[in-house]
């Protein structure tokens, strides 16, 4: 056994809703996949092809658990996506061939302190703790692909305190799931572990203390947090 210096970090695991855990290596996230969240943003949604970032894995927040409002930010947004988990690694991955990779899906929202994202595009720096801070990924069960297959369209929705902020359909993510997965294959080596968060649709809003978000997607599952 290797001799640590320092006590080795839990692994990060996201309940299976079969029972079990599936381990967390990396977390990848698709910016700006629906056409109308592009548009509000500012951008094309016709000419830009897939870019990425990426949160660390003990971002993710499981079990329904209260999420606390993050420092230095005044303007938390919402952002309801759909999550995929690689339980099989690969390089330049054919898109034909990518969703033989996939172990499974979820309901996951990739939080954002968009204050702190705006300020650093403005300046063209990293937008990093915009995006990858603390608490700032709640996820949902992991359900397999096996008992569930490959959703390409159905309802993606997030309620706050009970009312629709955001809805949509699976089927207008501009860039696939298999197209997603060959794409990031090409810039780095999947591994089993690795999550893909695929991407929100439009009507992105803020959230305060005490709000309620409740997000499901089709066929897969749903998320829950309280923002205290």
């Amino acid at each position: 056994m290797a001799d640590f210096v320092i006590t080795p970090p839990a692994i990060t695991a996201i309940p299976v809703a079969d029972g079990g855990f599936f381990p967390v290596r990396r977390v990848f996230c698709v910016g700006r996949n629906y056409a109308e969240h592009a548009r509000e943003m500012g951008s094309d949604p016709n000419r830009e092809p897939p870019f990425f970032f990426m949160k660390p894995a003990d971002a993710l927040l499981t079990n329904d658990a209260d999420m606390p409002y993050p420092p230095q930010s005044t303007q938390l947004h919402h952002e309801m996506e759909l999550v995929v988990a690689i339980g099989a690694g690969g390089a330049d991955i054919p898109e034909s061939k990518a969703l033989d990779h996939v172990w499974g899906y979820a309901a996951g929202l990739d939080m954002t302190r968009r204050d702190l994202q705006n300020a650093a595009k403005k300046e063209g720096k990293p937008w990093d703790m915009g995006k990858g801070f603390d608490h700032s990924a709640p996820i949902g069960l992991m359900v397999p692909a096996a008992r569930i297959g490959h959703p390409s369209r159905g309802l993606i929705e997030l309620k706050v305190n009970g009312t629709v902020r955001q809805t949509s359909d699976l089927s207008k993510m501009i860039w696939s799931v298999p197209e997603t997965i060959a794409c990031l294959s090409g810039l780095v080596t999947l591994a089993p572990g690795d999550l893909i968060f695929t991407g929100t649709p439009e009507n992105v809003a803020a959230v305060a203390r005490g709000d309620v978000l409740e997000g499901v997607v089709e066929g897969v599952g749903t998320v829950r947090t309280r923002i205290v």
